[in-house]
């Protein structure tokens, strides 16, 4: 992929408004399948699916964008399955914009690795146990493949804590490998390639990082290697002294995040894109956001007998149709198939109306507030 070829991406994206009191901004990011208003947060589809719910009611949570596991759809069903399918968009219904990790983060956390160099990662898959070679040429051909509108450079993300001939290694890998992925990206008209920025929890490698990505003049940029394990406040540290090392005119993704928390913090330091599992997960397992009385653990005793609404300020299926805290704990304890589905529809929809908060209050130069806020109520 040339320089050129960059120019004409399939990403547009602008900044309409940035806070007069931190660097959170207000944005519009065009994809070939739709308009993303940013600071926005993005759905995991893991093995292209959003476990418990169908595309259509994800879609009624407003969320913007759903993301494909590279790793796991390699595994299964295979990129070929796939690509005969029509794409990710076709295979699953998804009608909005789509994103592909580069299957960089799995490999490392997941798969029992037998060898790793410049040339890429061996290891063994956590189903089968067959051995597997992934590198930037085959992780770009499994997403093009896979042809969502978003796709991401492979990477080495470093274990935290690192020393530092660990973090230095995992960030000229992860220079290397971006330039090769660029290299091997088929369809740079059809997908936005985006870089991702290493460096742990140092600032200087973040920026030696930043600067040879930025080189290559991507349509965007990501903030991979945080939430693995550091402390919130570390990982706020980081992104205040560092998030400027990425390009202002390009939006900016962190990876992997997460609590609400993070979530204005980071966007009071200027990222526009988020992802976590955390929503759904916490679904899975009872926790519930609610506006008034923050996190519920709706498997707990207390709730068994409360006929109130779970959230009267969510316009969720369970709370707009009146549902009781008691009936949601009790599908919850009898482990029944509804409460999963229910319960995440409960959680994407929060996490929607926290974004669109988010958005509200960068357009009124209220996001140190609303910051404040939502540390008091999600501490």
């Amino acid at each position: 992929m040339t320089s050129s070829e960059v120019q004409n991406s399939p990403l547009q994206f602008e900044v309409l408004h940035e806070d007069g009191q931190c660097r959170a901004r207000l944005g519009r990011l065009r994809l070939p399948h739709g308009e993303v208003e940013t600071p926005a947060f993005m759905a995991v589809g893991t093995q292209a699916s959003v476990k418990g719910v169908l595309m259509e009611q994800v879609a009624a949570t407003k969320t913007p964008i759903v993301l494909g596991n590279t790793y796991h759809l390699h595994l299964r069903p295979g990129e070929d399955i796939v690509r005969q399918a029509g794409g990710l968009h076709k295979f699953t219904g998804w009608k909005g914009p789509m994103l592909t990790d580069s299957g960089g983060f799995q490999v490392f956390s997941l798969a029992q690795l037998n060898k790793i160099n410049d040339e890429g990662v061996t290891f063994q898959s956590h189903l089968d146990g067959r051995r597997i070679h992934m590198n930037a040429e085959s992780s770009i051909g499994i997403q093009n493949a896979l042809g969502a509108d978003i796709m991401m450079a492979f990477d080495q993300c470093p274990a935290l804590p690192g020393t530092d001939e660990q973090i230095k290694q995992a960030v000229d890998r992860t220079i290397l490998w971006a330039r090769r992925s660029m290299e091997a990206h088929a369809r740079p008209h059809d997908q936005a390639l985006f870089g991702i920025v290493q460096g742990g929890l140092n600032p200087e490698m973040r920026r030696f990082c930043a600067d040879a990505l930025r080189e290559l003049d991507l349509p965007g940029y990501a903030m991979g290697g945080l939430s693995v394990g550091e402390s919130p406040d570390d990982m706020n540290s980081t992104l205040e002294k560092c998030t400027d090392f990425l390009p202002p005119e390009k939006p900016r993704y962190l990876m992997g995040v997460g609590p609400p928390r993070d979530i204005v913090r980071a966007v009071s330091h200027g990222i526009d894109m988020f992802d976590c599992v955390l929503p759904t997960r916490n679904a899975r397992n009872s926790s519930l956001f609610t506006w008034n009385e923050g996190v519920l653990k709706i498997r707990n005793a207390r709730f068994k007998t409360e006929m109130q609404v779970l959230d009267p300020d969510c316009p969720c299926f369970a709370c707009s149709n009146k549902l009781s805290r008691a009936y949601l704990s009790h599908l919850c304890r009898a482990k029944e198939m509804a409460f999963g589905t229910l319960a995440t529809l409960h959680n994407l929809t929060f996490y929607q109306q926290l974004m669109a908060k988010i958005r509200a209050a960068i357009k009124e130069n209220s996001m140190t507030a609303l910051v404040r806020q939502i540390e008091q109520q999600f501490p």
